[in-house]
């Protein structure tokens, strides 16, 4: 289990909820990357808000770039390894 901010509704910071989430192992292809830092930017605040060019879907998560390590890899990664720094 993990730690993850999710939102089920629009509006201001206080719809942000911190939940347990499983995460799953990762596929093929995948790494699992543990976050040390993300970024929010306006348009994810638009879109907590509801404000943004497309409709929210929930329950839903807000920091798509960020940095961290490669914690897990999935089959045909190609060449991440475990404890690798990443940044997406």
């Amino acid at each position: 289990m993990t730690k993850q901010i999710q939102f089920t509704k629009t509006g201001s910071p206080d719809v942000l909820q911190i939940v347990d989430v499983q995460i799953p192992a990762p596929k093929s292809g995948e790494v699992q990357i543990q976050m040390h830092a993300l970024e929010l930017n306006r348009a994810e605040m638009m879109y907590r808000e509801g404000a943004y060019v497309i409709d929210s879907v929930f329950p839903a998560t807000l920091g798509y770039a960020g940095a961290g390590v490669v914690v897990a890899v999935g089959d045909d990664a190609g060449e991440f390894q475990i404890g690798d720094k990443v940044s997406v």
